[in-house]
């Protein structure tokens, strides 16, 4: 079947049609949603547990008030951790498994977290609005 679109044509309005479709995707909810795989409430027990508002100040957990380390009280905000890891679900349960890892010299230690009580904790953190 003729068509009187050329080869180009067709290749700029696929290029334009790939383009949409990966910006479609890019808005401000992205990663912004209730973390699934964790549960916040029990992330809200474990920020408590291992101390971290002895660093940090973090709403509504009682004695969070710490300056060493940022406010988290917007954290479900950022769009970065640590002023350059992208903060997204599989990044931050890595970031707080091993911070050290990802961002060598940084004064965030390892807590011995497992991968579930990670879990939890991001599912808590991005409920920070």
């Amino acid at each position: 079947m003729p068509t009187s679109l050329s080869r180009s044509s067709i290749a700029c309005a696929a290029l334009v049609l790939t383009c949409a479709g990966l910006l479609s995707g890019c808005g401000d909810d992205d990663f912004r949603k209730p973390y699934i795989g964790g549960d916040a409430k029990i992330g809200k027990q474990l920020v408590t547990q291992y101390q971290c508002g002895a660093c940090h100040k973090i709403p509504d957990v009682p004695g969070a008030g710490g300056a060493a380390g940022p406010d988290l009280e917007k954290f479900g905000r950022l769009s970065y951790i640590a002023g350059g890891i992208p903060n997204v679900p599989p990044r931050l349960v890595a970031w707080l498994l091993d911070p050290p890892a990802l961002k060598p010299g940084t004064t965030m230690p390892n807590v011995g977290l497992t991968e579930q009580e990670a879990r939890h904790m991001a599912a808590y953190l991005y409920t920070l609005r």
